[in-house]
């Protein structure tokens, strides 16, 4: 693990709180470089130039959606508990909603207020998280779609690429 640290006018477009996100190769290498600095100073002129390539390649990168953000309403925070159990496979949504002490509209609400993503974005960020941990494990694409809750391995892929930009094998560096 490498830590830079700049100062905050210098990366005003830069979000200001925590995210994930995907390094190029060329951020990698740059960051491993620059830490082989004590301290950058502007006043070099060749500092001066690393620090602006590192600027632009922070603020040209995506946010990935990795968080999770968890409901504090006790009903939804028993409904998210739930799904992370893997209760949705053997209860529908609905039920789960009820045994929380809610009506499924409640819920939906809850979510959308508290976590600022829909039930449905929430259950699918849950779906791609496990996703990550049972492919960094080694278990098969086609296995983990069906975990997923996916029909195909194609709609799982698909999926994948829409919400990270890239496939999962590509994603793990498997050609």
């Amino acid at each position: 693990m490498r830590t830079i640290y700049l100062r905050a006018r210098l990366v005003k477009q830069l979000p200001r709180v925590c995210c994930v996100v995907n390094v190029s190769p060329l951020l990698q290498q740059l960051i491993v470089h620059l830490c082989s600095y004590q301290q950058l100073s502007r006043k070099s002129r060749i500092q001066a130039h690393l620090i602006d390539v590192l600027v632009d390649q922070l603020e040209a990168l995506k946010s990935i959606p990795l968080q999770l953000p968890m409901p504090f309403d006790i009903r939804a925070a028993r409904v998210a508990s739930a799904l992370q159990q893997g209760s949705e496979c053997s209860i529908s949504i609905s039920a789960l909603c009820k045994l929380a002490g809610a009506s499924r509209r409640t819920i939906e609400r809850l979510f959308q207020t508290e976590t600022k993503l829909s039930l449905g974005r929430w259950r699918q960020q849950l779906r791609l998280q496990r996703s990550l941990e049972l492919l960094a494990s080694g278990q098969k694409i086609e296995a983990v779609a069906m975990e997923a809750g996916y029909s195909t391995a194609s709609a799982f892929i698909a999926m994948f690429k829409k919400a990270l930009g890239t496939t999962p094998r590509r994603y793990f560096g498997e050609s």
